[in-house]
């Protein structure tokens, strides 16, 4: 037996590294973009989640120096203190009006904003209920509460509907229903209508991870505006750091809940409150993002996915069952998918590859992201580059 306490650790190391799913971190050398300086080298950035490209928009760079001026860089303390500058209430005001719910809270990112609002709302004799594939944020921040926990099939109405009639036989005090909207691996949307159906039978609260449908889904608005919920869906996380680009979580909801938050989400009462740039740049997105410029976007990013999804398909892709820009290639292996993505690399081309445990071991991909920012010549130089390194892998 080794002497050396962290034995472990190299272990571990070195068993990804057998595996073939050992990474480096990427670094971006330069502004994150469509085309970008990734480690040295000009390639097609298809990982990122800046799905408007608003990450370098004018307005919002703009909107940053301005707070910087202002306010300083940093907000001193956390917002039940003295750490609630004017621009957060205004961010909030401006989030519940785009998402067309009574109110918003912002919390330092998505992850934090799914365990704030579970861990206020879910205790002991309570249920929640989750998707299979749901985020790791859900299922780390159920783990943080006293509530009992199941899990339904992947998307199955029938599965979740058995949960259901098990929780309402049991007499749990409340019961939740947790979904992603939009799922991050395999770019398929919740079947939220059918989901809102079952919740109104059983008395069930609704709450969706909407990490990738805000500023995606329903003209931008989210996947729970695509099947009209708005008015009736209890809790919407979304993000600041994807479509809107900078950085940050937050949750739409009704104003008794965003209060009840205030005093109980141990994310939100313990940690500093956003950097007013942060802040002033997330309300120069939604600003964007409600404009006539926002929906134009939205529609360039819808017709780019449709566009390289249907080139990958006609190569001979397995693209699973995505609706979405996020468009994975499946390979299987993971030491397979780790390949492709360093093939494509050489090429100009960066797709990350990711296995198990993010993804069933047989169901290894590279996750592909376009966004409204490629051109038409970047898809088709992409859709090249996948063809000769599909080929060279024996892939397609």
């Amino acid at each position: 037996m080794s002497n050396d306490r962290f034995q472990f650790v190299k272990d571990a190391i070195k068993d990804l590294q057998d595996r073939g799913v050992f990474r480096k971190l990427k670094v971006i050398m330069d502004r994150q973009g469509a085309v970008c300086n990734i480690d040295g080298k000009r390639v097609i950035n298809l990982s990122s989640n800046n799905y408007l490209g608003l990450t370098n928009h004018p307005k919002m760079v703009k909107a940053s120096i301005e707070a910087i001026k202002k306010y300083g860089v940093g907000a001193g303390a956390v917002r039940t203190i003295i750490g609630t500058l004017k621009i957060h209430e205004e961010l909030e005001k401006k989030l519940a009006k785009f998402k067309g719910v009574e109110a918003a809270l912002v919390f330092q990112s998505g992850f934090c904003a799914n365990q704030g609002v579970i861990g206020t709302l879910l205790g002991e004799g309570d249920l929640a209920i989750s998707d299979e594939l749901n985020h790791a944020s859900i299922i780390d921040g159920l783990r943080l509460t006293k509530a009992t926990r199941t899990i339904y099939k992947h998307a199955d109405m029938n599965d979740l509907e058995a949960r259901l009639k098990e929780g309402a036989a049991q007499g749990f005090k409340k019961i939740m229903i947790i979904t992603d909207g939009v799922f991050s691996m395999d770019g398929d949307v919740a079947p939220l209508d059918k989901i809102y159906e079952l919740a109104k039978k059983y008395n069930a609260i609704t709450m969706v991870d909407d990490a990738h449908g805000s500023g995606v889904m329903g003209e931008g608005k989210g996947t729970v505006h695509h099947f009209g919920l708005s008015k009736v869906w209890d809790i919407q996380m979304g993000t600041l750091s994807k479509a809107i680009g900078c950085m940050g979580g937050y949750i739409a909801t009704r104003k008794d809940i965003r209060i009840l938050m205030e005093h109980r989400a141990r994310p939100f009462l313990f940690s500093t409150s956003h950097p007013p740039a942060v802040t002033a740049s997330c309300i120069a997105a939604v600003e964007v993002m409600s404009s006539q410029e926002g929906k134009k976007l939205v529609k360039k990013l819808w017709e780019n996915a449709k566009y390289f999804k249907e080139g990958l398909n006609q190569l001979g892709f397995n693209t699973g069952n995505s609706q979405t820009p996020i468009t994975p290639v499946i390979v299987g292996e993971g030491a397979l998918a780790m390949k492709l993505s360093d093939e494509l690399f050489r090429n100009g081309v960066f797709a990350q590859g990711i296995a198990f445990p993010t993804v069933p071991r047989d169901k290894a991909r590279v996750r592909t992201i376009v966004t409204a920012n490629h051109t038409k010549k970047d898809l088709d130089i992409a859709l090249d580059k996948f063809e000769k390194v599909g080929k060279k892998l024996g892939i397609i």
